[in-house]
């Protein structure tokens, strides 16, 4: 179990410590919602947390064929709806440096949309993964 010291520093930010670590994460609320956006909104760290899930749950399963997934990216991005205000949809493009056969694939998609944060995240959010290896 892990443990996280949270603090609201004032002006919409929160700076969030991880007790194991004494890593901290700061946040700001985003522009369109009264921050300054000057780091990561909450919501953001939703659509961190779930890509950066999916990147590292794929790596420790393709792990015992050898594959190193060093290079590989994602670009995330998040529509947020009002009424209630929450995350509509998130939209993932995963972009592999190297071109995978078939089996590995299927197993790269499993994985990422089985990983925990994607599994948690409620179904009201729309949830959208691209899987790009080069040609």
């Amino acid at each position: 179990m892990n443990s996280f010291k949270i603090k609201y520093n004032g002006q919409f930010r929160t700076e969030a410590k991880h007790l194991e670590s004494g890593q901290i994460i700061n946040t700001d609320a985003p522009k369109d919602n009264q921050g300054k956006g000057e780091y990561f909104s909450p919501t953001d760290l939703i659509c961190v947390a779930l890509t950066s899930c999916m990147l590292t749950i794929i790596a420790i399963s393709t792990k015992k064929y050898n594959i190193n997934l060093s290079g590989t990216s994602a670009i995330v991005t998040k529509k947020m709806q009002s009424n209630p205000r929450m995350i509509s949809d998130i939209n993932i493009v995963l972009t592999f440096k190297e071109n995978y056969e078939g089996k590995l694939r299927t197993i790269i998609r499993r994985t990422a949309l089985n990983c925990p944060v994607f599994r948690s995240l409620s179904s009201k959010v729309n949830k959208k993964v691209e899987f790009k290896y080069p040609s």
